[in-house]
């Protein structure tokens, strides 16, 4: 577990979260699906590969075309999946502000309106379509959320939201959508609208998923990184690039629970001006 450095000025006026860190554990491979990853060497093409990079927008957004408000189910799940949520006020009636990146139809966001009547959450999507789901939705109000288009890798958070100013950012399946390359943009993105204490909460595939096992041969853009058929895309994490992708931007890991070889995996980062 890594928190804020004694240096940091927030440091001292941080609310206190959960010290704990669970030890990471791998799914031991079947022969058969070790055989299945060794053999599995081809990449898609170079060409094609563009292709997917260029239409990503599309492809998502015909996703939600087909699949409308259907796909997902609520995640109610959230606050109990991350006790970091509640514990992230500094006094009991504080306003938290949020940002959940990549929302969707808005399956995070609605159920913690109704949860939590004194939180303001900033929802954005790389899906025009999705964002239009959201604001569609009878609980969108104004007044408690502001849903906006945005590509996470390249248009400016502050532009919406001001720099330093949330206390919790969300990131539930969304990093894995990015091309590797651009995952470290995105980061640094957060960042800069984040306040010095701030925390994010993350949840995505683990390496080894069997999502990541029911790839059939062609699908494979890189190492850890896969196509559906449907054009969308899909990257599957271990502990080490997780953590160290995130410690390239300037976070540290608070809390760490994660199964490699499940999406189960969860780390809550926080904002520090240091790298540790």
């Amino acid at each position: 577990m890594a928190e804020a450095n004694e240096s940091d000025p927030a440091a001292g006026s941080s609310p206190q979260f959960p010290r704990q860190c669970t030890d990471s554990s791998e799914r031991s491979l079947s022969e058969e699906e070790m055989e299945k990853l060794r053999n599995d060497r081809v990449l898609v093409s170079d060409f094609k590969q563009q292709k997917f990079e260029l239409e990503a927008q599309k492809n998502w957004d015909l996703f939600y075309k087909r699949n409308s408000t259907n796909f997902f189910k609520d995640r109610h799940w959230t606050t109990r999946e991350f006790d970091e949520l509640r514990a992230c006020r500094e006094f009991e009636a504080q306003k938290l502000v949020m940002l959940e990146a990549g929302c969707g139809v808005g399956n995070c966001i609605f159920p913690l309106l109704e949860e939590d009547l004194n939180i303001f959450i900033y929802a954005c999507d790389f899906s025009p379509r999705a964002v239009e789901f959201v604001k569609q939705n009878s609980l969108y109000c104004p007044e408690r959320c502001l849903a906006f288009q945005c590509d996470l890798t390249k248009d400016d958070l502050r532009a919406t939201i001001p720099v330093e100013s949330l206390d919790v950012a969300t990131l539930i399946f969304v990093l894995s959508a990015i091309h590797p390359d651009k995952m470290r943009q995105a980061l640094e993105n957060l960042y800069k609208v984040l306040k010095p204490g701030g925390i994010v909460l993350f949840r995505d595939y683990g390496l080894y998923d069997h999502a990541m096992l029911r790839f059939k041969s062609g699908s494979k853009l890189g190492e850890n990184f896969y196509v559906r058929q449907d054009g969308t895309r899909s990257f599957f994490f271990s502990r080490e690039y997780l953590g160290n992708l995130f410690h390239q931007v300037g976070f540290q890991t608070l809390v760490k629970h994660m199964t490699i070889g499940s999406r189960s995996g969860a780390f809550v980062m926080d904002h520090s001006k240091q790298l540790t």
